[in-house]
């Protein structure tokens, strides 16, 4: 079972017991539990993990988009980073703080489409193909002709247009791709169950406290500290509540959407302004997208993926919760030395959101030993793609006396680790304050 299809599976489960005593991460206190202590699921603002947020504007034929980036960095090459489906450039938050603080590069984190805070003009396309192109439009509206060299790292559905807007070259000055849980064979499988996991959420919440504290207890979001940033990206306040017992049902869960009887309009449009007084005091909160009006775009998300994501011609990583699943495809290029491949054990499918820290070590140290294949070929290319093949033949033999440990505090980082480790063995980025680094070399 693949990490997507368990976490459906878990959101469905009872909030599991919190952990025993835990530290040794910068989120170790936040997450500490004493006697009679309660946890804090208050939000927090983007501004304590990015240091500047814009707006950038793309025009297009029907007008102008407007897509928000968080940034952080001045030096080195950038980190275009893409969430996934439902979330919003939030969820990098906590990697960022991490990845930032082990090499110089610049993080621009994006609000996809119909995401977060972005406004576009047509919200109800989101095919491969137009995120792509997205991607593509936003990094020339900031760097214009001449952009940085930049690596795009995306999560289960922003892998995939990350490796959609790779294929079809709308970065010209690509280093790198890096794909977060998000395996072609694994994603078509659980499109199956998705509507009915989608069911299984609660439609509202009554505020953004207990949409962060569902978030955690459902096992969406295993990190505390993530979540508690990332969810006012998912999440904003209704429109409009029709029901008193609204909160209540909040409250409770699951809500079940009721259905208006047309001879009781009169007395339901009297309810409305009593509802109305109601929801300025509760300030209920829904979520930001509908996902399951996005199903007909599933399936060019990720049909092909694995073929796309091997064609491309630059040092490629994929973090994996687990090879399970791993369809034929990407086995066979794996053991060929296509791409490299990292597994973080008893993550969930937010990989980078539970372990911030490893993934950003892994992205970091592959960054330093990895023969650069694209950027500093050899004159005899040969020999320079034998030693490519030889050092990821290396590391698949390393990958495998990898250890595995609970969920814990000392989690919470792993992905900017992953991250970091890439970066330096590939040298894209020089590491910072003594940083060093611990995944093999691989």
């Amino acid at each position: 079972m693949s990490a997507l299809e368990k976490s459906m599976h878990l959101g469905r489960l009872p909030s599991r017991p919190p952990l025993p005593g835990s530290g040794g991460s910068q989120s170790g206190a936040k997450m500490r539990m004493g006697p009679g202590r309660k946890r804090d699921f208050s939000p927090v603002p983007w501004s304590q993990y990015f240091e500047s947020m814009e707006d950038v504007e793309v025009e297009n034929e029907t007008g102008k988009d407007t897509f928000r980036v968080y940034k952080s960095g001045s030096e080195g090459p950038v980190l275009l980073l893409l969430h996934g489906g439902g979330h919003s450039a939030l969820s990098w938050a906590v990697f960022t703080a991490a990845i930032i603080s082990r090499v110089q590069c610049r993080i621009v984190a994006l609000d996809l489409r119909s995401h977060g805070e972005t406004k576009v003009k047509n919200p109800e396309d989101l095919s491969a193909e137009t995120m792509a192109k997205d991607v593509g439009n936003v990094v020339e509206a900031m760097y214009g002709d001449l952009p940085p060299p930049i690596m795009l790292i995306g999560h289960s559905m922003g892998g995939a247009i990350a490796v959609h807007t790779a294929s079809s070259n709308l970065v010209p000055s690509l280093l790198g791709l890096c794909m977060i849980d998000v395996v072609e064979g694994t994603a078509m499988d659980a499109l199956n169950s998705m509507q009915n996991f989608l069911r299984g959420r609660p439609k509202t919440f009554k505020s953004l406290e207990n949409a962060i504290e569902w978030s955690v207890k459902s096992g969406q979001i295993r990190n505390l500290e993530s979540a508690r940033v990332s969810m006012v990206g998912q999440v904003k306040q209704c429109e409009g509540i029709t029901s008193p017992e609204g909160s209540k049902s909040i409250v409770e869960g699951i809500i079940e959407e009721e259905e208006e009887d047309e001879e009781g309009s009169e007395s339901i449009s009297k309810r409305k302004k009593e509802d109305d007084m109601e929801t300025k005091k509760d300030h209920p909160y829904t979520w930001r997208i509908e996902l399951a009006k996005t199903e007909k775009y599933w399936d060019g998300w990720f049909r092909g993926l694995s073929n796309l994501f091997l064609s491309c011609p630059i040092p490629k990583l994929l973090l994996l919760a687990g090879v399970d699943r791993l369809d034929k495809d990407l086995t066979i290029g794996q053991m060929q030395g296509k791409f490299q491949m990292q597994v973080l054990p008893q993550c969930g499918h937010a990989v980078h959101e539970d372990a911030p820290d490893k993934v950003s070590l892994v992205l970091s140290d592959c960054k330093r030993t990895t023969v650069r294949i694209t950027l500093d070929v050899t004159e005899d290319k040969s020999l320079s793609l034998s030693l490519h093949c030889l050092q990821q033949l290396l590391w698949s033999l390393c990958r495998c006396s990898s250890t595995s440990s609970p969920t814990s505090p000392w989690q919470l980082l792993m992905v900017a680790e992953a991250v970091a480790t890439f970066l330096i063995r590939h040298r894209f980025a020089e590491p910072i304050g003594g940083f060093q680094c611990v995944f093999p070399g691989c």
